[in-house]
């Protein structure tokens, strides 16, 4: 299997915010989930990979090549949704398609007119008369539809209801079936991501917490309910965060270092994330 996106070290300094050895890879076939709070860094991080802004230090690679040298026929098979739509709201779908196949070499007209006959997107409505859904519809479908190798998407599902959300999911996990293709994807959603995603990286302050398979994460974390004092008993580096109330508290822990005799619930992302955001040692 392939690596799509490797990045190393990567790093990015402002004035007040600094990027900082952002290293992850993503290999073909897999969905990879791009999370942390607001201001944690992960659309400078998209940035830096689409060559947007500069990278201070690090690499950043696609296809196996340097992304600043990748030429402009493999770029072609990079695919962006971002959360703002990047269209002019006068337009409709048949324009669209005219500006794309003179963007890429490898736009698919067919494919594209499919895809929006499969939405039922209106061929003579405008963007702008658009409802969200069918904006971020036409969005992914135009970002598919030039032989998309790495499908990038920041925020795509925020302000979908939840039956657009999950046609979007079962779209994702369509699009990678050949094993040839990627999508590397920001969300605060993280229940979304729970049900697709291969692979989980977390920053936070603009440092990587870490980037790891899903389903090895949620086997690792889990959630202890106990009193102050069993908690006292409990190695203290298997220990992540701690929140208290009137019960007694609730930590997010490594199963594997928990003595036997204690109860520990699985963990879900949002609970994994918020620990170590809100309530870390």
């Amino acid at each position: 299997m392939s690596d799509l996106l490797k990045l190393e070290n990567v790093g990015k300094d402002y004035g007040t915010f600094s990027l900082q050895d952002i290293s992850f890879t993503l290999p073909a076939g897999c969905i990879m989930g791009f999370i942390g709070e607001n201001g944690a860094g992960k659309s400078t991080t998209i940035k830096l990979i689409l060559d947007l802004i500069r990278k201070d230090r690090g690499s950043v690679e696609i296809f196996g090549k340097k992304s600043e040298q990748l030429p402009r026929t493999m770029r072609e098979h990079i695919g962006v949704v971002l959360d703002e739509a990047n269209f002019s709201q006068d337009l409709n779908y048949k324009d669209i398609n005219m500006i794309m196949k003179h963007l890429y070499k490898t736009w698919d007209s067919r494919k594209f007119f499919k895809m929006m006959q499969d939405y039922k997107i209106p061929p003579e409505s405008k963007f702008k008369d658009y409802s969200k859904g069918m904006k971020m519809k036409l969005l992914i479908a135009a970002a598919v539809c030039h032989d998309t190798k790495l499908l990038i998407m920041d925020e795509a599902t925020s302000g979908l209801d939840p039956v657009s959300r999950d046609d979007l999911l079962d779209f994702l996990m369509e699009f990678i079936q050949d094993e040839t293709k990627s999508v590397f994807i920001s969300s605060h959603i993280l229940s979304d991501l729970e049900k697709i995603c291969d692979y989980i990286t977390f920053i936070h302050q603009g440092r990587l917490v870490f980037s790891e398979s899903k389903d090895e994460l949620l086997e690792k974390y889990g959630i202890l309910k106990c009193s102050e004092k069993e908690l006292a008993d409990i190695d203290e580096e298997a220990v992540v965060g701690v929140r208290r109330n009137a019960f007694g508290v609730e930590a997010l822990v490594q199963r594997d270092s928990i003595p036997g005799g204690y109860i520990v619930d699985p963990a879900t992302l949002d609970e994994i994330m918020v620990f170590y955001v809100k309530e870390a040692k």
